[in-house]
């Protein structure tokens, strides 16, 4: 049996836990500062650790022995976890979208005997793995776009938005700088900007740019395509509303302030639905052809109790790395990225099902 401790307790740590545990194949302990987000996995076959997770933690006690290790903690306490995950002699995997923290994993991966695994959510994470396995069907590449987002089913408020991850993590996607490639070379963009319309369903959306979601892609595809970007997808209107909220009132310079408001004024909801929309441009056979994957993945139960749609996408996305690795089909030593592992084996797995 695998030896797995999780960092994190919370919305997606709780579904994390639900899908580990249910398998049987992993014995799996949870750490987080705070006892009330430990209670509801006291009745599973989970041990519970509760302590604070901060910069002067000594973690290795808890990750001595440990086959694996897995964060679902706030980005800024990324580098912390996975250094006490290396020094344990531990595989590490994470959700992180935060592109520094990514590239220090990088960096701590070269001298690294285990793997190291971030971003292993939705988007970065199962978002490409898709954009990956469809560029592979193309002789040569010309545009890659990827539009991922999660709403709620039943928007009622101005943003027409529901908080359903982590807060952190949504303001740092909306802040901080993006990724892309353009005309063939890497470049950064603005958050919230070069907004875009579509209609999927008969359901008119708005897209625009946000940081992260390319993952390590940028230089995965580096002078094989000639244009790549990732949106955020959302309801019509949102984003000028956050624009203002973020440059207008200048909130991208108080983002604790920030949080408070979304916090407080925004309602969490189990009742969304995720939305996944790769489309890749290239020349096949001669000829300029177009390929598109387009899914939407709606909250549901799971053995009588209701995940909401992030939840199970995020939860599932690491889930199915693990097994992946477990399983060796994926690399044991260094550093992983996302599209290095299988379209077909992802979806084949177990967690990765819930995708399908």
């Amino acid at each position: 049996m695998t030896k797995l401790t999780l960092f994190g307790a919370g919305k997606i740590g709780e579904a994390i836990v639900h899908l580990l545990e249910r398998s049987g194949d992993y014995e799996i302990q949870v750490v987080d500062s705070d006892p009330l987000r430990l209670a509801p996995l006291m009745a599973k076959n989970v041990k519970c650790v509760p302590m604070a997770i901060g910069a002067d933690a000594d973690l290795e006690p808890v990750l001595r022995g440990q086959d694996v290790v897995l964060s679902a903690m706030p980005y800024y306490l990324t580098v912390m976890i996975a250094k006490a995950a290396t020094r344990a002699g531990a595989h590490y995997l994470d959700l992180t979208e935060d592109v520094e923290s990514t590239r220090a994993v990088m960096q701590l991966a070269a001298a690294s005997k285990r793997a190291l695994i971030p971003q292993c959510g939705l988007a970065p994470g199962f978002i490409s793995i898709v954009a990956n396995d469809l560029a592979k069907r193309f002789d040569t590449l010309r545009d890659v776009h990827m539009r991922v987002g999660a709403l709620p089913t039943y928007p009622t408020n101005a943003l027409k938005y529901n908080l359903t991850w982590s807060t952190d993590g949504l303001i740092n996607e909306y802040c901080n700088p993006c990724l892309a490639i353009r005309d063939g070379g890497a470049i950064e963009t603005l958050p919230l900007e070069e907004v875009e319309s579509f209609s999927l369903d008969g359901v008119d959306y708005e897209a625009f740019n946000t940081s992260g979601g390319l993952g390590t892609l940028t230089e995965s595809l580096a002078g094989r395509v000639e244009n790549l970007n990732y949106k955020t997808v959302r309801y019509p209107g949102h984003r000028d509303i956050v624009k203002m909220l973020v440059r207008d009132l200048r909130l991208d310079r108080r983002r604790d302030l920030l949080k408070d408001v979304l916090e407080t004024a925004i309602p969490m909801t189990r009742q969304d639905v995720v939305l996944v929309f790769v489309t890749v441009t290239g020349e096949r056979e001669g000829r300029l052809q177009q390929d598109t994957y387009a899914k939407k993945i709606y909250a549901r139960e799971i053995d009588g109790r209701l995940f909401s749609a992030i939840q199970v996408t995020t939860a599932a996305g690491i889930c199915a790395m693990v097994d992946l690795l477990v399983e060796g089909k994926l690399p044991q030593s260094g550093f992983v990225r996302q599209e290095q592992a299988s379209l077909a084996d992802f979806l084949g797995n177990r967690f990765g099902s819930y995708y399908a």
